[in-house]
């Protein structure tokens, strides 16, 4: 009776020789970060804000007026 075991079935693989081609990058192009200036970045936040703030000031305006001309429509 024979027993077959692991030691049967042996296959030897070979790792490439060419690991360090492997190991480099597709691009050599670096990647370099673009910097921002706080300064515009200020900018355009007072921008927005004084837009939202003009806005938002308007429409108290005349809901305020609205409610003045109602007062007085009631009032007569």
């Amino acid at each position: 009776m024979t027993t077959k075991g692991f030691a049967d079935n042996n296959s030897n693989i070979e790792t490439p020789n060419d690991i360090g081609v492997s190991e480099k990058p597709l691009k050599n192009d670096k990647i370099t970060k673009n910097r921002v200036d706080i300064n515009v970045l200020k900018s355009k936040l007072q921008e927005t804000e004084s837009k939202e703030f003009k806005k938002n000031v308007y429409i108290l305006s005349t809901l305020i007026l609205g409610l003045g001309i109602i007062g007085i429509y009631l009032s007569l």
